[in-house]
């Protein structure tokens, strides 16, 4: 399988080497593998120069966005600009974070994944953070749920969700998307990807407004938000956090920002959530 990786990099000079190598590394190698120097002011542009003059199959290219972290719409922005030099007859295409360790036979094994079923639209592994000297799940998200850090995408699924939205939300509503069009979301217990800056290191509070303002454009509903928002704070071990995801949700209501899903989308999306929550507490 045709396998192109776009990779965002914002002043990743301290992992960025160790990412390119590991995929340099890999026993089923991409056909390209495209960095994405998103306006950095450390050496990451060096790192990208020195292996692209090793490897003929890694390219860089610079992206001049605007300095402020927008959470979703600059990584986004970023990896379109990547995206943009991909040749055409890919077969799965991967958007990867800059600070991760990907096992040997990662690519291997995805390529597996979507070979031996054809509904598989998207697959990943998992991330792994090192906490006291050992490397552990890093537990954010539900077993089904592919990081935003690590998705691969077959192309047919990627053309038919439209690609990905510059937004915060943008690696939730793919896999939602994803599902309402018939494709299957399949995660890779056995590959474990080392996650060298865990999530939400530097969460701020904006960040946080802008958690609660993706369940609304992803037109989760006042509830459905409550919920997701309390998973959310729960594992961050936050309450504050759960407080600012309302916030944002009924800042961006007020507002009536533009919804990024159709209003039949977010039928089949909202039935989609209580049908998963009524199954893990027991109700058929």
């Amino acid at each position: 399988m045709n396998f192109q990786i776009v990779i965002p990099a914002h002043n990743e000079e301290a992992y960025l080497s160790k990412t390119l190598h590991s995929l340099a590394e890999q026993t089923f190698p991409p056909k390209k593998i495209v960095v994405v120097n998103d306006a950095s002011t450390d050496g990451t542009q060096k790192i990208i120069d020195g292996f692209s003059e090793k490897y003929n199959f890694i390219e860089g290219i610079f992206h001049d966005s605007e300095e402020v972290h927008a959470p979703g719409s600059k990584v986004i922005n970023a990896f379109y600009k990547g995206f943009e030099t991909i040749d055409d007859d890919f077969d799965i295409i991967c958007k990867f974070d800059a600070d991760l360790i990907f096992p040997k036979d990662y690519l291997k094994k995805i390529a597996t994944v979507f070979q031996n079923d054809p509904s598989v639209g998207m697959a990943g592994g998992f991330c792994y953070i090192e906490k006291n000297g050992e490397w552990i799940l890093e537990n954010l998200t539900n077993k089904d749920h592919i990081r935003g850090a690590l998705k691969a995408y077959r192309k047919e699924c990627f053309e038919q969700i439209e690609g990905l939205r510059n937004t915060m939300g943008w690696d939730t509503v793919d896999e939602l998307l994803a599902q309402y069009h018939g494709w299957k979301i399949q995660t890779e217990p056995s590959l474990h990807v080392k996650h060298l800056k865990p999530t939400g290191k530097v969460y701020t509070q904006a960040s946080r407004y802008k958690q609660g303002e993706a369940f609304y454009k992803m037109r989760y509903g006042f509830w459905l938000t409550c919920i997701a928002s309390a998973k959310l704070a729960s594992k961050k071990n936050s309450f504050r956090f759960f407080g600012d995801c309302i916030k944002g949700y009924q800042k961006a209501k007020n507002q009536k920002l533009q919804y990024i899903v159709s209003e039949k989308e977010g039928v089949f999306i909202r039935n989609l959530r209580w049908k998963n929550i009524q199954r893990k507490i027991g109700i058929r």
